[in-house]
């Protein structure tokens, strides 16, 4: 399990994130788990109970939530993780853990898996909330990430391009899927994740001058943006 760490999120233009990129590549490395590529593809299935209240706690910012959603990487279902990802003070965590294929499909399907009692924390908890909160997926979301990360003070510096979202929670492991973008045109997201420390050159490459930070949620966003589709 990870400690509580920042996570600070900024609307941007291309420009912005060309202009970052040209500042911290010689500073800080790619993620070595994009193995050599620019990007990798990400997709996640979130869930939330009978009465969205997943969604209405993170749209009215409130303090300690939590959230669960299956992840898998460039459209391939060889590696699937499911996290919950938690919230308070302004600090987040996540915990994870691997499923199967069979595990995944039968989740999609809102569908709890029998109790067993060495079942890793993240995977017990979804599937209680499935029994006694009518959890269920209710959106899926997906955009390209080039990440750049550093030892000191477990830096992760991201972009993540052509955010989109769907509806159709039971294609999630389908190698393709109807999509709907949920930024205007030429809009992105960094996100800049820390531990205590962020050191003070990485700050200076980052000060364009013109980012504000923001509470942007890419599953609210998602949800929103989806609603009367």
């Amino acid at each position: 399990m990870t400690s509580y760490r920042n996570e600070w999120k900024y609307i941007c233009t291309e420009a912005d994130l060309q202009l970052i990129r040209h500042r911290i590549g010689p500073l800080l490395p790619l993620d070595p788990h994009q193995n050599g590529n620019s990007c990798y593809n990400i997709r996640s299935l979130y869930f939330d109970d009978l009465d969205n209240n997943c969604f209405f706690a993170n749209a009215e910012g409130l303090d300690n939530r939590k959230k669960f959603r299956i992840r898998i990487y460039n459209k391939s279902s060889q590696q699937i993780h499911l996290e919950i990802k938690y919230k308070i003070h302004g600090f987040t965590k996540k915990e994870l853990c691997s499923l199967t294929r069979e595990q995944c499909r039968i989740l999609m399907d809102g569908k709890p898996l029998p109790f067993q009692p060495n079942d890793p924390r993240p995977l017990q908890d979804l599937c209680l909330a499935i029994r006694t909160k009518g959890m269920r997926p209710v959106s899926i979301v997906e955009y390209e990430r080039t990440a750049f990360v550093y030892p000191v003070g477990n830096v992760r510096v991201t972009f993540d391009r052509n955010i989109a979202g769907s509806k159709y929670t039971g294609l999630f492991l389908n190698p393709s899927l109807p999509l709907v973008p949920i930024l205007n045109q030429g809009q992105h997201i960094l996100e800049v994740k820390h531990d205590e420390l962020l050191p003070s050159y990485i700050t200076a490459a980052l000060d364009t001058g013109c980012l504000e930070q923001t509470a942007f949620s890419k599953y609210c966003m998602c949800r929103l943006k989806l609603k009367n589709m």
